[in-house]
């Protein structure tokens, strides 16, 4: 259930206050961040509710009420200290030494129901010491457009933060990016980690090295437990960026796979767990065009869709130099040679499951990925159209007659190299996997993509005339199994 509606009411005591909240980045000492209190909202009307998080979080949907969130992320009724975040980051390729949480913090971690961390982050809670001369506020279009991104990432397959709830809180804000005054709003994420790369790059700028071990050790034992174990500091620092590096190659190819630009890849986007997270001015492509931008500040197209693993790889090579303080460069740079290995291996094989295969030779599995990457950037067909017609039109009859395939398509010429290939692995597939295919086609290719005008026909019901039935309906379709 996504739509902020009470299931039941009923009188209880609110569950997200009596959680077991752990203070792992509070034992650290406030060399790592600012205590904060959060801003005091006019209005609180709840829009959004994730009852997907709340199972993560052993929580019956049944016994949380919508006032419960009201008085937990929109209200902040909690003794507990709420913690903004101090770190810096590369900016457009500038290092940018006053950032920070600004208009959000860490309200507090807990335990999922599969044992790990994680942390509820505040977005449009208010003022910090980071603030500098912002509001600290989310528009509602912002906190919208982030529920969305993260919930159509998620049915994707991708490792991503959720929107745990997003709240209106009745304030007009001015934005230069939005017709202004626009409305206000308070978003709670979800995530692995509240920590970035850029978490180390300021104990850097200061010259701390203390405190950058101190806070590797930290990452190693609450997120990379398998590596916490060796005795060795050498061996888990090494161990740790060679999994990071693994990571975020993976992450970036589950992007590329579903389509999807960040826009916005500065050092203090990527977290130190790499999961995504944090979604502005983000787009899914249209068709295939490496050079599709999705943020129009990014004029020389630094974080364009085909750019994505270049950058996430520098992006890593640039934390190197603050883990040069306790770890040697010879080592990482050993770890981050792989990163373009488990890169292509990880998209190659997202590209086949999304073209219904499990296993291909590897030859045979190279020359159909190039085939399709080749055809979508020919044709221009429609990016998500054309594996949403492929999960459509597939039928088992297909490995009789390759003509069969696309039957309809044009132009045949550019369509048939592709055509051959696929008629060929086909008839090498078994009849048990065949049958198999149309389920993978079907999880891999949902129906419902998130392109910028289905976007903006969910916004202009909530900006003029405050409905919000077609939102709720998308993502009812996001989330379906088709």
């Amino acid at each position: 259930m996504t739509q902020a509606t009470n299931p039941i009411p009923l009188e209880t005591a609110n569950p997200f206050l009596s959680l077991n909240y752990e203070p792992a980045m509070e034992s650290l000492g406030e060399d790592y961040f600012d205590f904060v209190e959060a801003a005091e909202f006019p209005q609180h009307i709840l829009r959004f509710r994730n009852n997907d998080v709340l199972a993560q979080l052993g929580l019956d949907q049944i016994n949380v009420t919508n006032q419960h969130f009201i008085e937990a992320f929109g209200q902040f009724e909690t003794v507990r200290p709420f913690m903004a975040l101090r770190y810096h980051g590369y900016q457009f390729g500038e290092y940018n030494p006053q950032l920070g949480d600004g208009r959000g913090f860490l309200y507090g971690q807990v335990r999922g129901v599969n044992g790990e961390l994680y942390d509820f982050g505040t977005k449009g809670s208010g003022r910090t010491p980071y603030s500098r001369t912002a509001d600290g506020r989310l528009t509602l279009k912002g906190g919208v457009r982030e529920v969305l991104a993260a919930e159509m990432l998620q049915r994707m397959g991708v490792k991503t933060s959720r929107c745990l709830c997003l709240i209106e809180t009745g304030e007009q804000l001015w934005r230069g990016d939005e017709p202004s005054p626009t409305r206000s709003s308070v978003m709670v994420r979800f995530s692995r980690s509240h920590i970035r790369f850029g978490t180390f790059e300021r104990l850097q700028y200061f010259k701390r090295k203390d405190l950058i071990e101190k806070l590797l050790n930290h990452v190693i034992e609450c997120y990379y437990p398998a590596i916490h174990n060796h005795a060795d500091a050498q061996e888990r620092y090494a161990l740790f960026y060679a999994e990071l590096v693994q990571r975020v190659a993976e992450l970036t190819a589950q992007w590329m796979a579903a389509g999807f630009c960040h826009a916005v890849l500065n050092t203090d986007n990527m977290s130190i767990t790499g999961e995504s997270f944090d979604y502005g001015p983000y787009a899914f492509i249209p068709t295939y065009n490496p050079n599709f931008t999705a943020a129009y500040f990014d004029y020389y197209g630094r974080y364009s869709y085909g750019n994505q693993p270049g950058i996430c790889r520098l992006n890593l090579e640039m934390l190197q130099r603050p883990l040069e303080a306790v770890l040697e460069p010879v080592v990482m740079e050993a770890g981050l040679a792989k990163f373009e290995e488990y890169y292509y291996q990880k998209y190659r094989q997202l590209m086949l499951n999304k073209l219904g295969f499990a296993e291909v030779p590897v030859d045979q599995a190279e020359e159909l990925f190039k085939l399709t990457i080749q055809l979508l950037r020919d044709t221009q067909v429609g990016y998500h159209d054309f594996f949403i017609e492929l999960k459509k039109q597939f039928s088992p009859n297909w490995r009789e007659d390759a003509s069969l395939i696309f039957n309809e398509a044009e132009p045949a010429e550019v369509l048939n190299p592709w055509r051959q290939l696929y008629y060929h692995l086909l008839q090498q597939t078994s009849a048990a996997e065949l049958a198999e295919m149309k389920g993978r086609l079907r999880q891999h290719n949902p129906e419902q993509v998130l392109l910028r005008p289905e976007i903006e026909a969910v916004w202009e019901p909530i900006a003029v005339e405050d409905n919000w039935e077609p939102f709720y309906a998308l993502l009812k379709r996001i989330k379906s199994p088709d």
